[in-house]
């Protein structure tokens, strides 16, 4: 099947749940979500929930991966509609790939479910702040406390905070919430080399285009699970990284 066949077979697939999405960004302002609802307990034999590590060598702001290895990591701002999740990562499975989620806390609230899904894959799972609002412009306590949120939501659904914590709404973390992360238990924080930029919804042959036209060895790539267009795009990227001799994994087996 070509990518242009597993494109429509995946656009006939997720239907209305992918044309009813909305599109969650890093730069949006929309409205608070609901209050949340009680997370669910981690179910019995699922995939044990890793925990954070630290990496020698590695810097406390980590925006990529070693240049002199075949390996990229896509990397997934965790919030949206759950079918579009669930489709992406269908997706990604379905062509042996491993990616990086960053879950919002409150996008957890909603959908408890996602986490075992996306550790049970075979994924990275990691920390976006609870509520996905300006970290930067916060006090030393309130963005404490977006950490920590995530960080507890995670712990109670998994049993762990999750591998990765990366910033809300910002490519780069100040040197205050690099601080604040490392307190609450992550040795770095995650940023990227590599915008897809698709929360701009520019279409799927745009978000290929934006990340082939700048991915390298080593590259981590910022994507967005609430966006239709990344859905669809995924069996094109994944070819032209396939074609490149480029293989995408975890942010962890990235660094390993």
């Amino acid at each position: 099947m070509t990518s242009i066949d597993r494109r429509r077979a995946l656009r006939a697939g997720v239907g209305a749940a992918v044309a009813g999405a909305l599109a969650t960004s890093c730069t949006d302002d929309s409205p608070a979500p609901p209050p949340p609802a009680a997370p669910t307990p981690p179910s019995r034999g699922s995939r044990p929930a890793p925990a954070p590590r630290r990496f020698p060598g590695q810097p406390a702001r980590i925006a990529h991966g070693p240049r002199d290895r075949d390996r990229v990591a896509l990397t997934f701002h965790g919030q949206g509609d759950p079918a579009v999740a669930k489709a992406l990562l269908a997706e990604a499975e379905r062509a042996g790939t491993r990616i990086t989620v960053l879950a919002v806390g409150s996008w957890l609230d909603e959908y408890p479910d996602l986490a075992r899904r996306i550790l049970d894959g075979g994924h990275d799972l990691g920390n976006h702040t609870q509520r996905h609002l300006g970290i930067s412009e916060m006090s030393e306590m309130q963005a404490y406390a977006e950490i920590t949120g995530c960080a507890e939501r995670l712990r109670r659904l998994t049993g762990s905070i999750g591998t990765w914590f990366r910033p809300s709404r910002t490519r780069d973390a100040t040197p205050l919430v690099a601080t604040l992360a490392h307190r609450a238990g992550y040795p770095h924080v995650l940023s990227y080399d590599v915008d897809s930029l698709d929360y701009t919804k520019p279409g799927a042959t745009a978000v290929t285009r934006n990340v082939t036209g700048q991915i390298q060895r080593g590259s981590v790539v910022s994507l967005h699970f609430g966006v239709p267009d990344t859905v669809a795009a995924l069996p094109a990227l994944l070819d032209d990284l396939n074609r490149r001799g480029l293989r995408a994994v975890t942010t962890t087996e990235l660094l390993i």
